[in-house]
């Protein structure tokens, strides 16, 4: 018997918008277990809106405007390399009844930019004549129909001898512009294809799409492929297909938001790879992975987690571990009725094998302060590790969830407070704070962000965002965006941010989070080679039998990825 209980075995298995809110759900994966439409799971909740957004080493950052007055005001912000002299323009669409979902997909896409160098973020509408040329390449991400484009930005970009990646809506509006488009690129945009398409084939690989996105990919046609090179193809559920990129000149055309309906295998890989040839094109070929060790606890057995320790010690394999320095079960569900607390100090024997983790290739890392919430079942059990600590979540008969939004007492200062008191129970035990921050289950309000962002050096998760955060008129968690990164970001929360984007191994089922074996882990790898210079990262409970990490390390290595060592990104 596998136990549950110390095991958080609620994996991110898909992350995204579903684009229009046309579809709610989707079966077996999500931000946990559906997939997050906005407005559609995501209540609203009594909060600050101009909570201040954190930076690290730095103080908080209040708003710089409030309102419908930001709508034309650039977000600006560095990257992973703030040494690098690539910049980036996002241009996103604002009008109409999904208008607030345009920032939601830049954000996806500036935390994407951000690991080339800088980036700065504007709506469409607010562009300046000219301006392209002072950027070294610009993203557009059309989600709004027939969005209002300046003429100039529409002059600049046919003009633009810098890269521009264009994706989805309004790309006949570029064409309308110069009569001769068709001509001089080699290829002209058709009708919006609404077919089942399940795959989208990229550099030999057979990424995922979810085929029951009803927005559809807009259906273009090459007329003159001396000009026009297809990158990527959209594969129908009959065999025939349609290009999903195309590229002639200094203009990449994607025929979809990527950011919708994203899993570990997605058709978003090939959306992350081609800024590659946008913002870095000269970037070698290389694959890294990150293994972190999950969930651990003052309940856990010190056998097994120095068991695992010593087979990646003698492998050389670096890696991380969670630690979850408090365990908490105030209803006593595992306990007979009674309340139960436990902290590191309380176990010496544990303590023992984290010191050995520490010494021999291990990188400790806060997950969260009690991983759970005491006040109600958030949404299981009120019990470490299961529930989520930072973001109230409530489950529905059909166990989907509704992201309802920040916990009631959410303020700046209760979240960091939280986290220094996760500090001093590490102190307590003898152990060095960790310079890592892991939120439990992968979502957090803007003041978790914040908080984090002053205490801590990097995060090593998937991530929450809220329109509001690139206008910088704060959150609103009406709406609810998560992102998984294929590399090292910083976003726009400010942080540097490790991936972890190819799951966990999971051999026993949980409520809808369904078993994930080895094979599943290397396939979610194998799908992620096509990202030239990817990090990818996965997880282990060390509560499940080591032969399953064994067998997951083997097969990367043979696909060709060295394991990274998470201090040293």
């Amino acid at each position: 018997m596998y136990e549950i209980r110390g095991c958080c075995l609620l994996a991110a298995l898909a992350f995204g918008v579903a684009a229009g809110c046309r579809e709610a759900t989707k079966p077996g994966g999500a931000l946990h277990e559906e997939m997050l439409c906005p407005g559609a799971r995501a209540a609203n909740h009594t909060t600050s809106t101009s909570n201040p957004i954190g930076k690290p080493g730095a103080g908080a950052r209040p708003p710089k405007c409030q309102g419908a007055e930001c709508a034309g005001l650039p977000r600006t912000e560095q990257g992973v390399d703030a040494a690098s002299p690539v910049h980036a323009l996002v241009l996103y669409d604002t009008t109409g009844e999904w208008g607030a979902n345009g920032e939601i997909y830049a954000t996806g896409a500036v935390n994407l930019a951000s690991h080339f160098g800088s980036w700065t973020a504007k709506a469409a509408v607010a562009y300046t004549c000219g301006e392209l040329a002072s950027y070294d390449a610009a993203i557009y991400i059309g989600s709004t129909f027939d969005e209002p484009l300046p003429a100039c930005l529409l002059d600049d970009v046919l003009a633009s001898t810098r890269p521009v990646i264009w994706a989805f809506y309004n790309i006949w509006q570029l064409a309308r512009h110069r009569p001769t488009f068709g001509a001089t690129y080699g290829w002209t945009p058709g009708a919006l294809d609404f077919s089942s398409i399940a795959e989208v084939d990229y550099k030999g690989h057979a990424l995922a799409r979810y085929a029951a996105n009803r927005d559809g990919i807009l259906g273009t046609r090459v007329t003159d492929p001396t000009k026009a090179a297809v990158l990527a193809v959209a594969k129908r559920a009959d065999d025939t297909t349609l290009p999903w990129a195309i590229r002639s000149g200094t203009l990449t055309y994607v025929g979809e938001i990527p950011f919708t309906y994203m899993t570990e295998e997605d058709r978003y890989l090939a959306f992350a790879d081609l800024l590659f040839d946008a913002l870095a094109p000269t970037t070698p070929e290389r694959h890294r992975v990150l293994l972190r060790l999950e969930d651990i606890n003052p309940s856990n057995n010190p056998a097994q987690l120095r068991a695992v320790a010593e087979y990646l010690y003698a492998q050389r394999i670096p890696y991380g571990f969670g630690v979850i320095p408090e365990y908490r079960d105030p209803a006593g569900h595992y306990h007979h009725g009674t309340p139960t607390r436990s902290t590191l100090d309380q176990n010496p024997d544990l303590v023992a094998a984290l010191r050995y983790m520490l010494g021999h290739g291990g990188v400790m890392v806060m997950h969260g302060v009690t991983h759970q919430w005491d006040t109600d079942p958030n949404p299981y059990s009120c019990v470490t590790t299961e529930d989520f600590e930072f973001y109230r979540v409530t489950q529905n008969a059909d166990q989907t969830m509704n992201y309802i939004g920040p916990l009631p007492e959410d303020s700046l200062a209760w979240a960091a407070g939280r986290m220094d008191d996760g500090k001093l129970d590490f102190a307590r035990a003898g152990l060095a704070a960790p310079q890592i921050f892991e939120v439990p289950h992968n979502a957090g309000s803007v003041n978790t962000y914040s908080a984090i962002a002053t205490r801590f050096a990097a995060r090593w998760e998937r991530a929450v965002y809220f329109p509001g955060l690139l206008r910088g008129t704060g959150p609103e968690y009406t709406r609810v965006f998560g992102q998984l990164f294929p590399y090292v970001v910083r976003d726009v929360y400010g942080m540097r941010v490790l991936p972890e984007n190819l799951g966990n191994i999971r051999p026993v089922s949980f409520q809808r989070s369904a078993v994930r074996l080895p094979a599943d882990i290397l396939h979610a790898a194998d799908e992620n080679l096509v990202v030239r210079d990817g990090v990818a990262g996965f997880y282990f409970h060390c509560t499940f039998d080591l032969q399953y990490l064994k067998d997951t390390i083997d097969g990367l290595r043979a696909l060709g990825y060295t394991f990274a060592d998470p201090d040293q990104l």
